[in-house]
């Protein structure tokens, strides 16, 4: 099942499958979400309980042991959709004996869609139900088309952002490993090849990213996601793929190749008090 919203200026498409967007279109018949095709058959998948790769795909609780695999598993999950305008929309997961077999905590996780003129606005809230300590990650993994202008390629596009200097975190097999590395680039413009991701993504810890826009040098389209806040980041595309690219938003990031596998204290979890609530935003603009 699918539900649309829209506004005077943008018609929004989510799936119940994974509560992931499928189709942002403007006026202009224009598609700016990836398609999902052959080369990555995902759209914009929802990150949760864990944002990226536990080491070894698997975590330790209580001196049990559970297996998660990468990016978790709300994106292959049905969202009951629980309120809807011409505009909006709220989706909802909750847990059940099937995620307390590789995930044992009770959870209500929500997500929010809205649309306002040319702005998708996007917000996240976990609720602790329980009397426990509830602990989790969550992510945002939208996929945009590099094929704006019919036979684009990614190196038809930039990222421009808000400045120039940044401080990379390495990966290796999925795992940050201890490296990091500067990343610098002129006048706050990365040119776009499919070269960038030779060496899996690109990793931005301590909030460096809060406003990014994906550019076309072909035409005057412009996608920016803003995410005032969110302490981690990650750019990606599939490997020698040239048409699209991931700008990512997280709470939370793949394990380290030192973790010890405790989830309580896995780098980027939240720790949420019995009967609170998380709740984080960002945003699509469509220029």
């Amino acid at each position: 099942m699918q539900t649309v919203i829209s506004s005077q200026q943008l018609t929004v498409t989510i799936n119940h499958f994974g509560a992931e967007v499928c189709s942002i279109i403007n006026n202009s018949k224009t598609e700016f979400i990836w398609q999902a095709e052959n080369e990555w058959q995902k759209h914009a998948p929802v990150l949760f309980p864990i944002v990226g790769k536990l080491k070894n795909d698997y975590f330790q609780y209580e001196e049990k042991i559970y297996n998660l695999s990468q990016h978790g598993f709300a994106r292959n999950i049905i969202f009951n959709l629980i309120s809807s305008t011409e505009n909006s929309c709220t989706f909802e997961l909750l847990s059940s004996l099937e995620t307390k077999n590789n995930y044992p905590f009770d959870f209500i996780f929500q997500i929010n869609y809205e649309v306002i003129k040319n702005k998708l606005f996007v917000i996240y809230t976990v609720s602790n139900p329980s009397p426990h300590q509830l602990y989790f990650s969550l992510g945002a993994h939208p996929a945009f088309s590099c094929q704006l202008n019919g036979n684009d390629t990614i190196g038809d596009y930039y990222l421009k952002f808000e400045k120039s200097d940044f401080m990379l975190s390495e990966l290796n097999s999925g795992l940050r490993t201890i490296n990091k590395s500067n990343f610098n680039i002129s006048k706050n413009k990365l040119l776009l090849s499919t070269d960038l991701f030779n060496n899996d993504a690109l990793i931005f810890e301590n909030s460096q990213i809060n406003k990014i826009s994906l550019c076309s040098l072909a035409g005057n389209q412009k996608i920016t996601l803003e995410c005032n806040n969110w302490p981690y980041f990650g750019i990606w595309s599939k490997q020698n793929c040239n048409k699209f690219i991931c700008l990512e938003p997280w709470y939370g990031i793949a394990d380290s190749e030192l973790s010890d596998g405790d989830f309580k204290s896995k780098q980027g979890i939240i720790s949420l008090e019995q009967f609170k609530f998380f709740l984080c935003k960002y945003s699509i603009t469509i220029s």
